[in-house]
């Protein structure tokens, strides 16, 4: 817990609870009658409303990216690091917006929710939802929050996706575009992955085919499971060596099944960690939403004209030891833009964090970042 606030934190912050009665069509072809939408915004928005940026959070993320909800919080935000005064994202001079997603555990109506229909947990009953319904439902909150353009629309992995559906579906409300560690699309490899974190959650005997919360239990080792298969694709084997190497917990071998090596442990940490906190319905539904991305699908799998509705300037921002998207991914992107005429600025980190790297203040990163939204702001102030 913090002593005291940082002088470059947010500080204490409150989530704010929005209640939609209007219904939002989703692409699976139901609808939700109405909904809420839980976020937080951190800095001032101007009097033109110029200066907003939203934050799209990635599969386990949610919407508070920064600060602390108090003085006992163990940590703040999942992006603290990035988001502040006179951090890379600046709330000096800019209003952040951060959002938990429809189909999330933490705030926003969700398979945790009540269904009004039936007055019990939706569970596997919630709509299959997609980054497209995403961003539809960002744009409702925005215009609640009477922002018409977004100065930028910032995030990483499924974050990016949703970065890169705003450019591409409602254009002319989005200056800039900041697509990290990302993709456009998932490759089958990365669909297998998502599979294999499905298929251990359904397998899971307490699973009761997502109606786990009727029967006041969780499918604990089905999501612990999921969660270290994702947790091992996020690293690189180089941090993982750096980190833990062949470590042992003891000084000797036990010649058993049990946890003996230093990597054994903290996965085993990390899960029993996250499926306290995290909700396998919400799993199943976040690494869906990842399957189905496929923007260019409806382009005949041309990439270019997919973007080439796009107005907003964009950087895109790949990590060299990402192999569950890896540069090339990003550099399609790069070369679908410049393809489409538009304007765009690449940046490949060297990082031996892997995919996760997009959630670290690496110094090259943060720099670059922090330079390129010195000109969102100076971009949002000429407005």
């Amino acid at each position: 817990m913090p002593e005291t606030i940082p002088a470059d934190s947010v500080g204490l912050v409150t989530p704010i609870t929005l209640h939609i009665d209007s219904p939002l069509l989703l692409d699976c072809g139901r609808s939700l009658p109405s909904y809420n939408l839980i976020y937080e915004t951190y800095g001032e928005l101007n009097s033109d409303a110029s200066n907003a940026v939203l934050i799209c959070h990635a599969l386990s993320g949610d919407h508070h990216a920064a600060g602390y909800h108090s003085m006992e919080d163990k940590k703040p935000g999942w992006w603290d690091s990035a988001i502040g005064p006179d951090k890379a994202i600046d709330t000096n001079h800019l209003f952040v917006v951060s959002m938990n997603n429809l189909g999330g555990c933490k705030g926003s109506t969700g398979p945790t929710s009540i269904n009004p229909e039936t007055g019990k947990r939706y569970g596997p009953d919630f709509p299959i939802v997609t980054v497209p319904d995403w961003v539809n439902s960002q744009a409702v909150l925005a215009d609640e929050l009477n922002i018409q353009q977004w100065a930028a629309v910032v995030g990483g992995s499924l974050g990016a996706m949703q970065a890169m559906q705003w450019a591409i579906s409602l254009p002319d409300r989005i200056k800039h575009a900041l697509i990290i560690a990302s993709a456009p699309k998932l490759s089958a490899q990365n669909i297998a992955f998502n599979e294999v974190a499905r298929t251990a959650i359904k397998s899971d005997p307490n699973f009761h085919e997502g109606y786990y919360s009727e029967h006041d239990t969780l499918p604990r080792q089905g999501l612990g499971l999921a969660r270290m298969l994702g947790h091992i694709t996020y690293l690189s084997d180089e941090a993982m060596g750096a980190k833990f190497g062949r470590e042992l917990r003891n000084e000797t071998l036990n010649y058993d099944y049990g946890v003996e090596f230093q990597i054994e442990s903290y996965l085993r940490y990390q899960s029993i960690n996250f499926v306290e906190r995290f909700d396998a319905n919400t799993y199943l539904l976040m690494t869906k939403a990842l399957d189905y991305f496929d923007p260019a699908k409806e382009f005949n799998d041309d990439l270019a004209a997919t973007v080439a509705s796009i107005e907003a300037k964009s950087l895109v921002i790949s990590f060299t030891s990402d192999w569950r998207f890896s540069p090339e991914r990003s550099q399609e992107i790069v070369d679908a833009l410049l393809s489409a005429g538009k304007e765009v600025t690449y940046a490949e980190i060297e990082a031996n964090q892997g995919h996760d790297a997009f959630l670290m203040p690496i110094p090259r990163y943060i720099e670059i970042m922090t330079i390129y939204m010195k000109q969102v702001i100076a971009d949002s102030e000429l407005s």
